[in-house]
C-alpha cells in the first residue's frame, strides 16, 4: 500500500506497452463519483446532483493517453435497498465489480468512515483479483489536518478488513487537483492491449439515454424534499427537422417525465408551469452543447403510478 500526498503536479510512468482497461469508481451515494469520471474525461458525461442515487445508468467516460486507454464505469452509490428500484440499482453495481480491471473507492474527505462506508468495504474484502484504489475525494472541502486523519482511517479500513490498497490517492474534481495524478495511478493497473475505443470518443451512452439524464438533472434541482427521487425520464423522440437550410439545423427532441403520483405533477410542473420552463432552458443549453446543434425540447410531464416498485413499469422506463 503506498498514500499519495497532496502535490501539484503529476509524473507519468514510462510504459513500455499501450494499456487499455476498465476502471469501476465505487461509494455510498453521493461521494463524488460522477464528478470524478466528468473531470478525467474533461467533459460532462455522467450527471450530478446534490442528492443522493443520481446515477442510474453504468456511463462509461473514456480517458484517451498516448500509451493508455482508460475506460471509466460510473455506478449507482451501493445503498441498502427500500425499492425494487433500489434492488436493481445494486444488482448494476455488484455485476460492473466482477468484470472491471481496477476498483476505485470513493471516500469523502469531509464526513467520517460510517456504515455504509463499511458495508460497500466489506463487499469489496471479498474481490480478490481486482487491485482496489481508495480515492480521498472533495479534499477542497478540509485543512491539511482532516485529510491526514482521513487518510490514516482509510489505511486502517484496509488492514481491519484485509484489503490490500495498491494506492491512496486524496483528489478534488472540482478543484482539478490529482485528477491527472489518478489516472497516472489507475493506467499501470490495466492489461495491456490496443486501444477498445476510437480516438475522440468520450462515452459510448446512446445520446438518447445522455438527453434523458440532463433532462433528469435539471428536474431534480431544487427539488430535493418534496421529490428525492421519484423523477425519471423518457426521450420518446430526437428529429432533425425537415426543411431547415443545412447551415441552420434544428434538432426536435419530445421527452416525457414521469412521476409516481399525482400530487407531484405541481411540484414539477410550478405555478403557471414556470418551473417546467426552467428545466427545459437549463437543460436545453445542456444538450445544445453536448450535441452541437440548436435544438427544441418538448417537455410533458406524466404520472406512473408507484414506478419505483412495478417491474413492467421499471422495464419500460429502462431499468
Amino acid at each position: 500500500m503506498s498514500v499519495r500526498s497532496q502535490s501539484s503536479g503529476s509524473s507519468q510512468p514510462p510504459q513500455a506497452a499501450h494499456r487499455s482497461g476498465f476502471a469501476c469508481f465505487v461509494g455510498r451515494p453521493n461521494a463524488g463519483k460522477s464528478t470524478l469520471t466528468n473531470a478525467l474525461v474533461g467533459q460532462k458525461v455522467a450527471i450530478t446532483a446534490n442528492q443522493p442515487q443520481t446515477t442510474r445508468h453504468t456511463v462509461r467516460g473514456i480517458v484517451h493517453r498516448e500509451d493508455a486507454q482508460l475506460i471509466l464505469v460510473d455506478t449507482p452509490g451501493l445503498h441498502k435497498p427500500r425499492t425494487l428500484l433500489g434492488e436493481r440499482l445494486n444488482d448494476v453495481v455488484r455485476t460492473t465489480w466482477a468484470e472491471v480491471d481496477v476498483i476505485g473507492f470513493c471516500l469523502p474527505a469531509n464526513e467520517r468512515i460510517g456504515p455504509g462506508d463499511r458495508f460497500i468495504a466489506k463487499e469489496l474484502a471479498g474481490i480478490k483479483k481486482s487491485p482496489k484504489v481508495a480515492i480521498v475525494t472533495k479534499t477542497d472541502l478540509v485543512d491539511s489536518k482532516a485529510l491526514a486523519e482521513q487518510l490514516i482511517a482509510i489505511d486502517q479500513l484496509g488492514k481491519e478488513l484485509g484489503i490490500e490498497w495498491a494506492e491512496i490517492v486524496p483528489v478534488s474534481a472540482t478543484g482539478g487537483t490529482q485528477v491527472s495524478l489518478l489516472a497516472d495511478l489507475l493506467i499501470p493497473l490495466l492489461p495491456e492491449g490496443p486501444p477498445l475505443y476510437p480516438e475522440g470518443d468520450l462515452t459510448d451512452e446512446p445520446e438518447q439515454v445522455m438527453v434523458a439524464e440532463l433532462i433528469r438533472e435539471a428536474a431534480l434541482e431544487g427539488v430535493r424534499d418534496e421529490l428525492p427521487h421519484s423523477i425519471a425520464v423518457v426521450v420518446e423522440e430526437m428529429l432533425p427537422r425537415e426543411d431547415r437550410p443545412a447551415d441552420r439545423p434544428l434538432l426536435d427532441i419530445h421527452a416525457y417525465l414521469y412521476i409516481e403520483r399525482p400530487s407531484q405533477k405541481g411540484i414539477v410542473i410550478g405555478p403557471q408551469g414556470k418551473r417546467l420552463k426552467e428545466v427545459g432552458i437549463k437543460s436545453r443549453k445542456q444538450i445544445e452543447a453536448l450535441l452541437g446543434t440548436p435544438v427544441f425540447l418538448d417537455l410533458h410531464v406524466k404520472v406512473a403510478k408507484d414506478w419505483q416498485r412495478d417491474p413492467k413499469q421499471l422495464r419500460r422506463l429502462g431499468f
